[in-house]
């Protein structure tokens, strides 16, 4: 409990049109604090009184704007700040009349119990390790290991193969990387390699797999096993840089691989080049016509429903293979020629050679005739079918995750173990032997020992898991970061780009973490879930709700939380139904305090009660409180009957706070999140999902409590839809006036 706490109000903004006095008197009679008023609190006038006063204080209560601007302003070393939105939150949303001072006065009294409510948090503190493991040893992995090493931490790179390198160890040059991008360059990864091995900040470990990974960011015990040998140490964070893997051709027999020895892959062909010869496999002889065949199994719903992103580039580059190799001629079948950005350069460049032949088209056909490969092409852009002869034709397959096929634990049914098949996208429950050989035989990468899987939770793909828009490196798991073309297909110059993100995005994490505090997107948070285990059912809902795996749990099913894995969204929180898990700084009893401190007015005793509705936004600060505060700043309004509680996620919104709220007198509830679902945006994963499933308990306490279902309702946007919330919510809101108010008003 914070017994000292200081209420500000500031007047600018146009926040003075409200009755500011009054605002002052809820604060004095209702909870007993003298309110200092400002005109700019966030003046240098207004923030020295504000740190002044905060070395006496426990908490500081600031009624201005938006709790999301301004926060560096208002954060005063270790004290607890609790703001209160009247700016965006009333004047610049409403107009000014009666609901408004009403608006205004409850958002102060939510702000002040909050306050009141909260305690003072205190970081997870170990001792903990700032070195980075680096899996993967390919152009990725190199240079993450570099960058990390530069930044003066030690990495330990481990690659699988007995050399460094990888996949582009074996090309024979690579696009440019360099302006003008008109020009194929030498290979670059043989330099990296050099670079490595001569870092005395860098461990590399070759010929070496990971045995196991466990414990918690900071504090990650790693063991490897080396040509059969143990090699065990301590890393703070990990940058995963496993790479690709070409696309099984054996699924294209449709395009002749593996029925006629001249039809080779794209990886195959560039073997070929770096030996310095193109050469049929038939009979040795040189190839002069080579037909390239893009998007072979991609973008195939049969195959891969992908386009790989890079094939086209790579194509291109081989065609210019040919004609320095043979003086051959080229012949590209393309559905769609894609080079993005600044490569559109090379395509021009690559335009420009009489030798290299482009169209679009569908393959219709190929056929052997006397020893010779003919390939029909249909739909082309000349109006007519094509027949061309071919010495050797290469299939652009395109690149596969390392993660995909790997055993993981799919989180929507955590209790089960699931493999993936082998050409298709989605995992399925094991049911038998024959599914757990398929597992064996998948191997693994990391082997974490996570209650919920071994590995990284991928997308359907087979790439790793993160908010693709808002946290590029991400994953699910804190202080575990992909990069490269495991986490989505790239070439060289984006993975070497890839790489260094990845790198900081671990570097960071070691160094919150080091000071108890989580990333993102609370970046900074110090407070983290406790647990009164002795209350504990060990129904697991906690464990198996939560996205990141921060939880562990022992053989009777107890929670067994890992501090610094958690990225404090309050899912466990929300999922408890014994109400055993709670933050310092939100709490069951901090929350529910706020909803009963909004004043309902007592038809029994207000005059025009039956006019004074009460709603509730359960907003998620991610999406829907930032769509709001865009709103307000675009001049949209919204039904001051309802007040705003932000929330860390939908997910940690506990059915308790519905319960409270209706049985207080509220009349409608609204929790408005991220969307869900194939292209998710949620910031933690699933908040948004788990609250449209506990919709069912809201449902049996609303007819526990004899009340309509509308009464409470989820509604998922996105932050780009601002100017769609304030009629969500007003129709909300004309909704349940039209059924009535709560019967309970008054009790």
């Amino acid at each position: 409990m914070m017994e000292k706490v200081g209420v500000y109000i500031c007047t600018g903004c146009d926040i003075d049109k409200l009755d500011i006095e009054r605002l002052k008197n809820v604060a004095k009679e209702e909870f007993g604090i003298e309110a200092k008023i400002h005109p700019h609190l966030c003046s240098q006038e207004g923030v020295e009184m504000l740190k002044n006063d905060a070395a006496e204080l426990d908490a500081l209560v600031i009624a201005a704007c938006s709790p999301r601007v301004k926060t560096a302003l208002f954060t005063f070393d270790d004290k607890y700040v609790e703001r209160a939105s009247l700016r965006e939150g009333v004047v610049w949303s409403h107009d000014i009349d009666e609901h408004a001072q009403e608006l205004a006065e409850d958002y102060l009294r939510i702000a002040i119990t909050k306050a009141q409510k909260a305690e003072k948090p205190e970081p997870y503190i170990e001792e903990v390790s700032k070195d980075i493991l680096v899996v993967g040893g390919g152009v990725t992995g190199l240079t993450a290991a570099l960058e990390v090493a530069k930044a003066g931490y030690k990495a330990h790179l481990v690659e699988k193969e007995a050399e460094l390198g990888g996949w582009v160890a074996k090309y024979y040059k690579t696009l440019p990387v360099e302006p003008p991008y008109t020009r194929i360059e030498e290979n670059p990864v043989f330099q990296l390699i050099d670079e490595v091995k001569s870092n005395g900040n860098i461990e590399v470990y070759t010929s070496a797999e990971i045995d196991s990974i466990s414990g918690q960011p900071g504090m990650f015990d790693v063991v490897l096993n080396k040509d059969g040998e143990k090699v065990q140490f301590r890393v703070g964070g990990i940058v995963v840089a496993t790479g690709w893997k070409p696309y099984d051709a054996s699924a294209l027999e449709e395009l002749g691989y593996g029925k006629f020895a001249d039809v080779v892959t794209n990886l195959e062909f560039e073997e070929m080049a770096k030996e310095g010869k193109i050469l049929r496999k038939s009979d040795g002889s040189e190839a002069k016509n080579v037909v390239f065949i893009q998007c072979a199994g991609q973008r195939d719903e049969n195959h891969l429903p992908y386009c790989s992103s890079v094939c086209c580039l790579v194509s291109l580059k081989q065609a210019k293979y040919v004609r320095e190799l043979t003086n051959g001629n080229a012949f590209i079948i393309y559905k769609d020629m894609r080079t993005p950005g600044l490569w559109e350069d090379f395509y021009k460049e690559m335009q420009q050679d009489d030798g290299i032949f482009l169209t679009k088209g569908d393959i219709k056909e190929i056929k052997e005739e006397g020893g010779k490969l003919t390939v029909v092409v249909t739909n082309t852009l000349l109006g007519e079918d094509i027949a061309i002869k071919a010495d050797l034709i290469v299939l652009a397959t395109g690149m596969v995750s390392t993660l995909k096929g790997l055993y993981t634990v799919k989180e929507e049914f955590p209790d089960e173990k699931t493999v993936p098949y082998k050409h298709i996208s989605e995992p399925h429950l094991i049911k038998s032997e024959e599914d757990v050989e398929v597992i064996k035989q998948a191997g693994h990468i990391l082997n974490l020992q996570y209650r919920q899987g071994p590995e990284l939770p991928t997308l359907k793909y087979g790439f790793p898991d993160s908010n693709y828009i808002c946290f590029p490196y991400e994953s699910r798991r804190l202080g575990i970061y992909a990069a490269g073309a495991v986490r989505a297909p790239m070439e060289i110059a984006s993975c070497i780009e890839d790489a260094k993100g990845a790198a900081l995005k671990a570097i960071q994490a070691v160094e919150l973490v080091a000071e108890g505090k989580t990333t993102f997107p609370r970046t900074g948070d110090i407070d983290y879930p406790q647990f009164f285990l002795q209350r504990c059912t060990q129904c697991k809902r906690c464990t198996e709700e939560c996205p990141f795996g921060a939880l562990d749990e022992d053989e009777k099913g107890t929670p067994m939380p890992n501090p610094l894995r958690c990225r404090r969204c309050g899912i466990c929180f929300g999922a408890c139904p014994e109400r055993i898990i709670s933050f310092k700084t939100y709490s069951i009893d901090q929350m529910a305090s706020a909803v009963k401190s909004i004043y309902v007015p007592d038809p029994n005793w207000d005059e025009g009660a039956e006019d004074k509705f009460r709603f509730i936004v359960f907003a998620c600060e991610n999406d829907a409180l930032p769509a709001l505060d865009m709103s307000a700043l675009n001049g949209k309004k919204w039904s001051p009957l309802a007040r705003i509680i932000p929330v860390r996620c939908l997910g940690s919104v506990n059915t308790v706070f519905i319960a409270d709220a209706l049985s207080k007198g509220i009349d409608g509830i609204l929790l408005v999140g991220c969307k869900y679902g194939e292209d998710y945006q949620c910031h933690f994963i699933r908040g948004s999902e788990l609250a449209n499933r506990r919709m069912e308990n809201v449902a049996e306490t609303l007819e526990r409590l004899m009340l309509e279902k509308e009464r409470v309702q989820v509604v998922e946007i996105s932050i780009n839809e601002w100017d769609k919330i304030t009629e969500i919510i007003d129709n909300f809101v004309n909704q349940i006036m039209e059924i009535g108010a709560n019967p309970y008003k008054g009790f």
